[in-house]
């Protein structure tokens, strides 16, 4: 067993679920628009061009917290089909609500663990993109093992993109940044789009919480990889 394959059958959760409250609009979103707009756990690959109804590239986001960022690069890239991964309801019930009020087509929801979505539904060689937006920092020294970009999850997550496609990791812990620049410069199929960090892409909107972080000074770091076309 390789390590990859270690990792996804015995990984220690990045995440943890906590009893978030779920408003009464999240919870008639839930209701009404799952069935339409979500995805249940099989583990048995899926077909991404069935499950949106056509063919178009396609971008799996890891972690969409609310959903806000999700749903406004869906509407600005309706070329796009956006598969959006989140544990948490609210931020689910939330994401929904704006799937129902800005008509967005291109987005398709699983709630779970992501680990396991990759290892059991997301073939090889399928996706166009990645997005993971501000995942937990577990920033205590301690919890660090819990983080999500590790060299095994790396190595799992890189055989899913097409050759050419990309992955776009932001943080606002500089630490983190540094853990995942690191990561992704030592996987070998993969290829820093920048010398180090990257500019802010334009697809990817400033959060009410980044904007105020980066008036009190505090650093956001992007990286954009790709995965190499030839070895």
């Amino acid at each position: 067993m390789n390590e990859a394959e270690d990792f996804s059958q015995r990984h220690i959760r990045s995440f943890v679920l906590r009893a978030g409250r779920v408003s009464v609009a999240q919870q008639r979103a839930i209701d009404t628009w799952l069935p339409r707009y979500g995805i249940p756990y099989i583990a048995r690959p899926l077909d991404l061009d069935l499950t949106f109804g056509r063919s178009a590239p396609k971008i799996l986001e890891i972690g969409f917290g609310m959903g806000d960022s999700t749903a406004t690069i869906a509407q600005a890239h309706p070329e796009n089909d956006y598969l959006a991964l989140e544990v948490h309801t609210p931020g689910v019930g939330n994401l929904l609500k704006l799937i129902d009020s800005e008509n967005l087509k291109n987005i398709r929801i699983m709630q779970h663990d992501a680990v396991e979505v990759l290892r059991d539904m997301i073939a090889d060689n399928s996706l166009d993109g990645v997005h993971i937006f501000f995942p937990d920092p577990w920033h205590k020294a301690r919890h660090n093992k819990r983080r999500l970009i590790q060299a095994p999850f790396i190595a799992r997550l890189v055989q899913k993109l097409k050759p050419g496609g990309y992955l776009h990791a932001a943080t606002d812990w500089q630490d983190y940044a540094e853990q995942v620049l690191r990561v992704l410069s030592e996987e070998p199929l993969l290829a820093n789009t920048a010398a180090d960090y990257a500019p802010r892409p334009d697809y990817r909107p400033l959060t009410k919480f980044e904007q105020r972080g980066l008036r009190l000074g505090h650093g956001v770091w992007d990286l954009v990889f790709r995965r190499k076309k030839d070895l």
